[in-house]
């Protein structure tokens, strides 16, 4: 066993010198009381309370057993003992006690750290060494699946030496979870079979492999659950296969009749949201019973942008506010009516962390909380690339038996995202793909929040259930019409005013909240050859929450908290006191009645837009305020839906 496998089961782990201490799993642990340490391949064990080390690996169902020989092992599976010594499975000690030890190589040939088996039967039955690394197994045998044609990937080792016995190309996952996408490039050019045994398990690892495998072969066992279990009931087992084989079902098929049925579920549960003609409203009303206090609108723009993935270019969302302002729990709220397929959230990430991850970003959104930690330039490029290209390039190289040699690995999207931060500015090529929306910092809304919060307290009541919001999503995944018409768009081009460079990518936004606001509401939608055709009702509901945004974002309008930080500098400074007329920070936020940290805020969104400025130039000195640049008069960049409508009338 590793010392990773003990720690991930015990309760209050905390680091400890070159140890571990934990709470002691074999007696009522009130303060930890179990030591944790390491001896080269060995872990120690030492309760203070006196429980023994068997004790305490029973509890976490770790516990070793009489242990396993090779010819236990061998005489289980009916496999002679030479022939699995010639495939490097062998006797050793493991803890003291006889285990079967399987070796594992890479795929140039490389000795890598092996796994043990310690019992036929149990939970406990496998460990691997210290240190490592899983891997798939039989690697150093694909020449054998090259010359053959074809190969059979099957879940761990047993069914793989059963496998080879009858001279069938076998890999072997050493786990139903530790498939990785990287291992198909070890397939590729090969007839692909992925055995599928009968159990969720076996579900799910097939639905695993032929994630990154879509041409792979599925065979479904008629009678026994793995290779092994033929073998040792005396079956033929190269005859049994070879029907096994001929009756496999191409995985892209059963996918599509899986697929089909899961949308028929959802479409019938969801039944009551798909046919409601103001789905945007019926969330609202939601998010006040999810205790969202003051930022529905938000909260709407959001759930549209989440709902985008499915086309090719889905919208993103940056949400700034200052730190406790509730930027994580709106973007909580929202996530909490989509299926956890929908999107994939982290707090942080190294540089080379999208590249390298096993998630795939195909129609979903990345929610990343605060975006000070993706703030170096690699990573902005590479998170840029996947919003803008829909897909991540990105070009290595690697160890082979010809040396290194390089490698392309390729992400693909499309991919929108969702991003929070409590900095008044990012870098400035993320925010122009971006929508932005600003959490509330009033006294007003901290009062709201301070309700919520004391009513909470005292309902104790469990949320509403969410599930007709999440079956919604699916069948828009599964089922629903995805192409959308826009009849007036060229009528809304026209109208638009063309005020900046940025209206470019803007407007391209606009029109995919229009297409997602009519995929939600397709049912209430004409729908002609499979294409959906937008409403003037999808404008009139994506432009209550984005016209100000356009109009800020074109700067031919400036957000309300910003302008009253402007006039209340122009109110305060004196100009016939050139030496003593600058104005604080704190008398901005005495005018404005607010706390100083939010006046700040805003007081650096207009030093950085110029209407005010900083006289002081000296560091770490308060900010000497006077006014700047003239505030744009306000213009509409987007036209209402009432000049649209009129503008349409008689076309639309």
């Amino acid at each position: 066993m590793n010392i990773e496998e003990i720690l991930s089961k015990l309760d209050g782990v905390k680091k400890q010198g070159d140890g571990w201490i934990a709470k002691c799993p074999a007696h009522d642990d009130k303060e930890p009381s179990l030591s944790i340490t390491t001896k080269g391949d060995k872990v120690l064990l030492h309760c203070f309370a006196g429980c023994s080390q068997e004790d305490v690996l029973k509890a976490v169902g770790l516990e070793t057993g009489p242990g396993l020989t090779l010819e236990e092992y061998a005489r289980a599976k009916r496999l002679p003992v030479d022939f699995l010594e010639s495939n490097r499975v062998t006797e050793r000690k493991f803890y003291g006690k006889p285990a079967v030890r399987i070796a594992y190589y890479d795929d140039m040939g490389r000795e890598a750290k092996p796994r043990y088996r310690v019992s036929m039967t149990g939970k406990a039955r496998f460990f691997w060494a210290k240190g490592a690394k899983a891997i798939a197994y039989g690697l150093w045998r694909l020449k054998v699946a090259k010359e053959a044609g074809y190969i059979v990937v099957v879940e761990g080792e047993s069914d793989c030496h059963t496998l080879w016995y009858h001279d069938v190309p076998a890999l072997g996952i050493p786990g139903a979870s530790l498939w990785r996408s990287e291992y198909a490039d070890y397939l590729e050019g090969l007839r692909v079979y992925v055995w599928q045994e009968p159990d969720k398990g076996g579900k799910q690892f097939v639905a695993d492999v032929c994630a990154s495998l879509s041409d792979a072969l599925v065979i479904q066992p008629d009678k026994y659950k793995d290779v092994s279990d033929y073998h040792v009931a005396g079956e033929d087992v190269a005859a049994v296969l070879s029907l096994l084989m001929e009756a496999a079902t191409p995985y892209k098929e059963i996918r599509f009749k899986a697929q089909q049925k899961r949308a028929q579920e959802a479409e019938t549960k969801a039944k009551a949201l798909l046919n409601c003609p103001n789905i945007l409203e019926e969330f609202g009303g939601l998010c006040r019973e999810l205790n969202l206090v003051g930022e529905e609108k938000s909260a709407k723009l959001l759930y549209l942008a989440i709902t985008s993935r499915v086309l090719d270019r889905p919208i993103s969302v940056i949400v700034k506010g200052p730190s406790s302002a509730g930027k994580s729990y709106l973007v909580d709220v929202v996530l909490q009516t989509f299926p956890q397929e929908a999107y994939y959230s982290l707090s942080s990430m190294s540089e080379k962390a999208l590249i390298y991850s096993d998630e795939s970003f195909v129609n979903r959104i990345l929610v990343i909380y605060e975006a000070a930690g993706i703030e170096n330039e690699f990573t902005i490029y590479i998170l840029r690339s996947l919003l803008s290209e829909g897909r991540i390039e990105y070009l290595t190289v690697e160890k082979t038996s010809n040396g290194l040699e390089p490698k392309e690995i390729i992400k693909p999207g499309p991919t929108g995202a969702i991003v929070t931060t409590t900095r008044t500015r990012i870098e400035r090529e993320m925010e122009t793909r971006m929508f932005e929306v600003t959490v509330s910092d009033t006294r007003e809304q901290t009062k709201g929040v301070l309700h919520s919060l004391a009513q909470q307290a005292n309902l104790n009541m469990e949320g509403p259930d969410l599930t007709t919001w999440h079956e919604l999503q699916r069948w828009i995944s599964l089922a629903g019409e995805r192409q959308v018409v826009i009849p007036y768009a060229n009528a809304l081009a026209d109208l638009s005013l063309p005020t900046a460079v940025r209206l470019r990518r803007d407007f391209n936004a606009i029109l995919h909240l229009i297409k997602t606001h009519a995929i939600l509401h397709q049912k209430q939608r004409k729908v002609v050859s499979g294409h959906i055709i937008a409403d003037l009702k999808d404008y009139r509901a994506i432009y209550d929450l984005v016209s100000d945004l356009v109009n800020e974002g074109a700067k031919v309008k400036v957000n309300q908290t910003i302008r009253e930080v402007v006039d209340a500098v122009y109110l305060l400074h004196d100009p016939q006191d050139p030496d003593d007329g600058h104005v604080t920070v704190k008398q901005v936020a005495n005018e404005l009645d607010l706390d100083t940290t939010a006046a700040r805020r805003r007081i650096h969104v207009a030093l950085s837009e110029g209407y005010i400025i900083n006289q002081e130039t000296r560091k770490y000195q308060p900010f000497r305020l006077v006014p700047g640049e003239d505030l744009p008069e306000d213009e509409e960049v987007l036209p209402t839906p009432e000049q649209l409508e009129e503008r349409l009338k008689g076309d639309f």
